[in-house]
C-alpha cells in the first residue's frame, strides 16, 4: 500500500504534504506530547508562547487601540459632533454583506445614542459600485450633512469632490486598496491606505465591517470623554458581534489575529438572536441549531447577497437594523426567494462562460465576457470559474450600462494580487474604473480593450500565477483508518476554529478505503460510502465534482481499488443518530 505521505500527485493532480510536519510525528515545531488542538494551532503559525491566546481568540487578547490608524480619531470626533448637534446622518453602504453589515452596525449604534439615521444603498445595475456624485449631492440637498460611506468610497474622487464642492462632510470606512491620492474628506479610515503606519497596516485584512467596529468604539470614547454618558447609558457594543462575524466571513476576510476573535464572539452572539432580522434570517435559511461559520458563508450571506444581486439593494440593511419581528420575516422570506432566483440565473452565465474556457487555455489570466449577463452573479461565476481552472477569472458582462460598458468582476488564487493589477491597469488608462483586494476586483471597461486588458494581466502576472500554481499541494493536517473518524474527533477539532480564509480548517486524510457505494446525487454531487481494512465505514460525498478529473475518477475508475480520501471531516446530524462524515475534496489511490 501507499502511504499518505508518498502521494505526488493525487487524483486531481496534486502533491500531498503536511501543513506544518506529520501530525502523526509531531509538527517541526511541536513536541510529541502536544494534543492536537495545539499542533492545529502551531502548523497555523502560532508560536507555542502565543497558543492561549489563540486557543480562545477574545477582543480583550487581539483589540488594538481604534487610534493607531490615521483619521480614526478624526472620524470618531466628526461624528460625535454629529450626534450631539443632532445632525442628518446618512449611511451610505455598498450593495454586499460586508456593506450591509457595516452600513447596519452604525445605523444601530446611532440609533441606541439617539440619532435615526438615513441609509442608501445604490442599486448594483442603475449606479454601480461605490458612491456618486449625484447621489452624494441629492442626499446633501435632502438635508444630510455628514454622510458615512462604509465598504466603498476609498477611489471615488470625483463623487467625494461632487460633495465636497456643495459642503457636505464625507467619512469613508473602507478596507479596499487605496492610491497614493486621496479623495476630498472629514476623513478616510482605511487600513490599507498606502501612508498608514505599520501597526496599522497590519490589520488590513479587516472586513470593512470590523473598520466599522472600530469607529464604533472611537466614536464611544469620544462621547465619554465629553460627558455625554453621566446621565445616559453607553452602548452595549458587543451585542453588534453577530453583524461583525457576517460580514466579515461572507467578504471573505482572512480568519486570523483580530478577524478570528471578531468572529468567534460573533457568533456567540449570534446564537442569543438578539437581532431581530438575523434570527428571522436564520429560521428562514432551516437552521435549527446555533449558526457556524460555515453557515454564514453559505448560508445566511448568499440571502443577503441576493438582495443587491437580483432584487432591492436595501433589503440587507431594512432587515438587520429592523425592530419588527414581522417585518424581518416579511424581508428574510422576500431574500430566500430571491437568493433562489439568484441561483438560477448563475448558473446560466457559469455554463456561457465556462464554454468560452477552452479557447483561453494558454491564458494566465482568464477574461471572460458575454451580451446579456446579468452583473448580479458575476462575481460568483468568477469565483467558481477559479476553483474549476486554478487560474485567476474575470468575468465581465456586456453592455451593462447605458454607454455600452462592461461591468466586471475578479477572482484571484493565492499568492497574486488581482486587485494591485486591476488598479495598475485603470491608472495606464486600459479600463474606466477598478479596484479591489488581493483576492477580489471589480472593473468598468470599454469592451473594445477587452483583448488589450488580457494581454497586459498575462503579461504582468504570468510568471505571478506560474509560481503561485507551481507551488499549490493539498496540505493535511492528519491521516487516520475509518474507524478514527468519529463524531469526537470532529468536535475537537472545530475546537481549533473559527475556520476559514488565511485560518483553514483541518484537513484530514482517511484510509487507505475502498468504495463499497459511489453515486450521483442531485446533478452534480458524488455520494460514496466507504469501508477500511478495520472494518468501519463511513459516509462521504464530493461536491460540484461530478465532471470533475476527480469525481469521473471515483465513480469509474475506482472499482476494486483501494484510496485515500482526503477532505474536511463534517457531523452529520440529519439522521436519528449523528455520525461523521467526509466532504471530500482530493483522492489517491493507495495501490
Amino acid at each position: 500500500m501507499i502511504p499518505v505521505t508518498a502521494i505526488t500527485r493525487s487524483l486531481s493532480g496534486q502533491a500531498w504534504r503536511w501543513r506544518g510536519g506529520n501530525m502523526d510525528m509531531g509538527g517541526t515545531d511541536s513536541a510529541p506530547g502536544d494534543d492536537l488542538v495545539t499542533q492545529l494551532l502551531m502548523s497555523r503559525g502560532v508560536a507555542r508562547e502565543d497558543l492561549e491566546r489563540h486557543r480562545r481568540p477574545t477582543l480583550r487578547e487581539f483589540l488594538p487601540d481604534p487610534s493607531i490608524f490615521r483619521d480614526m480619531d478624526s472620524a470618531a470626533c466628526r461624528l460625535s459632533d454629529a450626534i450631539l448637534s443632532n445632525e442628518q446622518i446618512t449611511i451610505y453602504g455598498d450593495y454586499d454583506v460586508d456593506g450591509a453589515t457595516s452600513a447596519a452596525l452604525l445605523i444601530l449604534l446611532l440609533r441606541d445614542l439617539g440619532i435615526q439615521a438615513r441609509h442608501y444603498i445604490p442599486d448594483r445595475l442603475l449606479e454601480g459600485y461605490g458612491p456618486s456624485g449625484e447621489a452624494l449631492v441629492r442626499l446633501a440637498g435632502e438635508g444630510s450633512s455628514l454622510i458615512v460611506t462604509v465598504d466603498c468610497g476609498a477611489m471615488a474622487h470625483e463623487a467625494l469632490a461632487a460633495a465636497h464642492a456643495v459642503g457636505v462632510d464625507v467619512i469613508v470606512v473602507d478596507h479596499h486598496k487605496c492610491s497614493s491620492e486621496l479623495p476630498l474628506t472629514a476623513a478616510l479610515v482605511n487600513p490599507n491606505r498606502l501612508d498608514e503606519c505599520d501597526e496599522a497596516a497590519a490589520y488590513g485584512h479587516l472586513a470593512a465591517v470590523g473598520v466599522a467596529f472600530l469607529l464604533a468604539i472611537a466614536t464611544v470614547r469620544e462621547l465619554r470623554g465629553r460627558g455625554h454618558f453621566e446621565k445616559r447609558k453607553a452602548p452595549d457594543l458587543m451585542r453588534l458581534l453577530d453583524l461583525v462575524a457576517l460580514g466579515t466571513v461572507a467578504d471573505v476576510a482572512q480568519l486570523k489575529g483580530l478577524n478570528r476573535a471578531l468572529v468567534s464572539q460573533g457568533l456567540k452572539i449570534m446564537a442569543r438572536r438578539e437581532n431581530v432580522g438575523l434570527s428571522a434570517l436564520i429560521d428562514a435559511s432551516r437552521l435549527a441549531r446555533a449558526p457556524t461559520c460555515s453557515d454564514l458563508g453559505f448560508a445566511l450571506g448568499p440571502r443577503i447577497n441576493a438582495g443587491g444581486r437580483v432584487g432591492e439593494a436595501t433589503l440587507g440593511v431594512r432587515l438587520l437594523t429592523t425592530q419588527d419581528p414581522d417585518e424581518a420575516r416579511s424581508i428574510a422570506a422576500q431574500l430566500s426567494l430571491l437568493n433562489e432566483e439568484r441561483r438560477g440565473i448563475e448558473q446560466e452565465v457559469q455554463e456561457a462562460a465556462e464554454a468560452q474556457v477552452a479557447a483561453q487555455h494558454n491564458r494566465s489570466v482568464l477574461v471572460l465576457a458575454g451580451h446579456g449577463w446579468h452583473p448580479g452573479v458575476i462575481g460568483i461565476v468568477a469565483g467558481r470559474i477559479k476553483e474549476k481552472t486554478g487560474k485567476p477569472a474575470l468575468v465581465i458582462a456586456l453592455d451593462a450600462d447605458e454607454a455600452g460598458n462592461g461591468k466586471g468582476s475578479g477572482r484571484s488564487i493565492a499568492g497574486v494580487d488581482l486587485g494591485s493589477a486591476i488598479m495598475a491597469a485603470r491608472e495606464a488608462g486600459m479600463l474606466i474604473a477598478g479596484g479591489g483586494h488581493a483576492m477580489a476586483c471589480g472593473l468598468t471597461i470599454n469592451p473594445e480593450r477587452l483583448s488589450e486588458l488580457g494581454d497586459w494581466l498575462d503579461e504582468r502576472l504570468a510568471r505571478e500565477i506560474s509560481g503561485a500554481r507551481a507551488s499549490q499541494s493539498l496540505l493535511l493536517d492528519l491521516s487516520l483508518s475509518p474507524g478514527g473518524l468519529t463524531t469526537e474527533l470532529v468536535e475537537t477539532l472545530e475546537t481549533a476554529g473559527p475556520f476559514g480564509i488565511g485560518w483553514p480548517g483541518p484537513r484530514i486524510a482517511v484510509g487507505p478505503v475502498r468504495l463499497v457505494k459511489c453515486d450521483l446525487v442531485g446533478t452534480d454531487h458524488v455520494r460514496m460510502v466507504a469501508s477500511g481494512a478495520d472494518g468501519r465505514s463511513f459516509k462521504a460525498i464530493a461536491f460540484r465534482a461530478a465532471h470533475t478529473e476527480l469525481g469521473q475518477a471515483l465513480l469509474h475508475g475506482s472499482r476494486g481499488r483501494h484510496l485515500w480520501l482526503a477532505g474536511r471531516a463534517k457531523i452529520d446530524d440529519w439522521a436519528s443518530r449523528p455520525a461523521a462524515e467526509l466532504h471530500v475534496e482530493d483522492a489517491a489511490f493507495a495501490d
